[in-house]
């Protein structure tokens, strides 16, 4: 199943439209018994595989928006889906764990969210023994191992919210407070989305797949900058509040606050308010129902909008062809894994910086 002619597209109508192009990619499964294993099969002959689908954790919305998808999908396409996750954000041992499970139920594949690089030898391990193994959202470091990643390009993402802050603040000092994944786990999504921050805001960065090493001072697209703090959230409301209590220690000047995500967006936006600031740039990455009404109420400035959904069943569809025989699946041209496409969510468009406004954003939304 070659699935590079499907490309990322900023326009939420082609992105409605690639999420039904997809669905062609299968002949549709007839519905029968599940044997669970994979060794079975269905009134009409065709085998039932399983599939395990593990993610970070069971209570961030972007995940469960994932998991509801997959299990929605997974009758059409006569799979018999396991869903795992870790406890929480950071929780490798919990992944490691469901993986092995995958392994010995004699699942065809793995869908997973991979923690860290802490999971990479239970994926290497899972691919020994014969399963398919697709990476969704986070690109494992190194890509290669796993098979394949759907997810966003978060490096993309980050650039995006970072050309948009940049323009937002017409040459004005940006005081700018980081508010990151982790700070003891190194995690592909964290690095690009922050480091991908800086770059569109015209800050060099140093090692690009390393978080807090630039210069701390010097000079963006549109004038001086200084980076206050880069502080863990966890991905999480509390973590985001924490944090961003944290950077206000350093200084109570901070302007733009980049966040991983939008649950920790929300919580630096309750410590700025408790803290007497209301006009710092808010920005983030994940466009889900509750992000985009974060974006119009003002709570956050602009988000990057991708698509959990889309990476579940292209995943499934894959392995389940995959495992009857078909085609495996290609990398976007030009990138080392499949782009499921990323749109800029704004009501204060910038020019030059392309986004959609949150009406058109919230019919797309997730979650």
């Amino acid at each position: 199943m070659n699935l590079s002619h499907i490309t990322a597209v900023p326009a939420a109508r082609r992105l409605v439209a690639s999420a039904g192009i997809v669905g062609l990619a299968l002949t549709a499964a007839a519905c029968g018994s599940d044997d669970g294993g994979g060794t079975g099969g269905d009134a009409g002959g065709e085998e039932t595989i399983g599939i395990a689908l593990i993610t970070k954790d069971s209570s961030n919305p972007f995940f469960v928006a994932m998991q509801k998808g997959a299990q929605e999908d997974a009758a059409k396409n006569n799979v018999d889906l396991t869903i795992a996750s870790g406890k929480q954000e950071g929780d490798d041992a919990g992944q490691i764990a469901a993986i092995e499970q995958a392994i010995v139920r004699g699942d065809k594949g793995i869908l997973i969210t991979p923690m860290s690089t802490g999971v990479n030898d239970a994926m290497t391990k899972a691919r020994d023994a014969g399963l398919y193994v697709i990476a969704l959202d986070t690109p494992p470091d190194p890509p290669d191992t796993v098979d394949i990643t759907f997810a966003t390009d978060n490096r993309l993402a980050g650039k995006l919210i970072g050309q948009w802050a940049a323009g937002q603040l017409d040459g004005e000092k940006a005081t700018i407070a980081l508010l990151d994944l982790f700070n003891d786990k190194i995690v592909s999504v964290d690095y690009d989305r922050d480091q991908g921050f800086l770059e569109g805001m015209g800050i060099d960065v140093a090692d690009p797949k390393r978080n807090g090493d630039e210069a701390k001072t010097g000079s963006y697209s549109g004038g001086d900058y200084e980076i206050v703090c880069n502080e863990p959230s966890n991905g999480a409301e509390d973590g985001g509040r924490t944090a961003m209590e944290t950077c206000l220690t350093k200084s109570d000047g901070i302007n733009v606050v980049y966040t991983i995500n939008e649950p920790a967006a929300v919580g630096a936006s309750a410590a700025l308010k408790t803290a007497g600031i209301t006009d710092a740039i808010i920005v983030s990455v994940d466009g889900g129902c509750a992000g985009v009404a974060s974006v119009k109420d003002g709570t956050i400035g602009a988000t990057s909008q991708q698509y959990p959904l889309k990476m579940a069943t292209l995943g499934m569809e894959a392995i389940a062809e995959i495992a009857r025989g078909g085609e495996k699946p290609q990398t976007t041209e030009g990138l080392d894994f499949f782009n499921t496409g990323v749109a800029l969510v704004t009501d204060k468009p910038v020019d030059g910086v392309e986004s959609i406004d949150t009406d058109e954003a919230s019919q797309i939304c997730w979650g």
